[in-house]
């Protein structure tokens, strides 16, 4: 098996599902989760006021989704809308925003993506801004491994169609995106490797981001960060429930 600095793949494998005595977290509805998700998120600087949207495409289909009047701070698991696959609401109090058909072709592009996640990050923003992919300079940074693109063909938002599905067809198989002038897209196949995938990305940009102000660093080869990267079958054992758990300690009403 091979070893990875600070965990072995092997450990990683065994002890994902976890089989300890209590619960990591309480059982969680997948509305709960998803508000979760976004709560977590936006402690990690995916917080620009009302902007971003997360989709979770369910087993039968249907997707999840936050609503546009809220702010990713303040919802719960009751405000998470469902949708149908045209992206039309059929459950919940609240709108979806207008530029939700970048998701919507993504889910058609792509079976294997069942999260995607949209804001304009802090960090992944800058970079974003810049038409530029940061380098990875560490562990933290290198957890997710692959190309990260700059889609650079920016002409507004995403609510027109074509725009939006040209978006989708130009990030090919890719884990995660830069949109040019605008700010990050991470896919995953579930929430918590969409998570693992966001905040490595924010951490990557932050230290590269840090580095050029002082003068820059030596960042990892393509062969480092392969050989660090995490598996995503497994992800990062027990992350996930603990920064669930943070946000559910700061708000017990995210589960109302």
């Amino acid at each position: 098996m091979q070893q990875i600095p600070g965990i072995n793949a092997a450990i990683i494998k065994r002890f994902a599902p976890n089989p300890g005595r209590r619960p990591l977290v309480p059982e969680l509805s997948e509305q709960a989760q998803v508000a979760l998700m976004c709560r977590m998120l936006f402690r990690e600087g995916w917080n620009e006021h009302i902007a971003g949207h997360i989709t979770y495409r369910l087993a039968d289909g249907n997707m999840l989704t936050n609503p546009w009047e809220l702010a990713w701070d303040e919802v719960t698991a009751s405000d998470i809308l469902t949708l149908d696959e045209s992206g039309n609401v059929i459950e919940g109090q609240w709108n979806t925003t207008p530029a939700i058909g970048l998701h919507l072709n993504l889910h058609k592009l792509r079976p294997e993506v069942n999260v995607v996640v949209h804001n304009h990050a802090q960090w992944s923003g800058l970079w974003a801004n810049m038409h530029r992919s940061p380098p990875v300079y560490d562990q933290a940074g290198a957890y997710v491994d692959g190309p990260l693109p700059v889609y650079n063909e920016y002409g507004g938002t995403f609510e027109d169609e074509d725009q939006s599905m040209a978006a989708a067809k130009a990030l090919g198989d890719a884990k995660w995106a830069l949109l040019a002038n605008h700010g990050s897209l991470v896919v995953g196949k579930d929430l918590r490797q969409a998570h693992l995938r966001v905040i490595t990305l924010e951490w990557r940009s932050k230290r590269a981001y840090d580095l050029e102000q002082v003068g820059g660093g030596v960042p990892l080869t393509d062969e480092q960060v392969a050989a660090i990267a995490l598996p995503d079958a497994n992800g990062f054992p027990f992350l996930w429930e603990a920064m669930a758990r943070r946000e559910l300690r700061a708000d017990p009403g995210i589960l109302d």
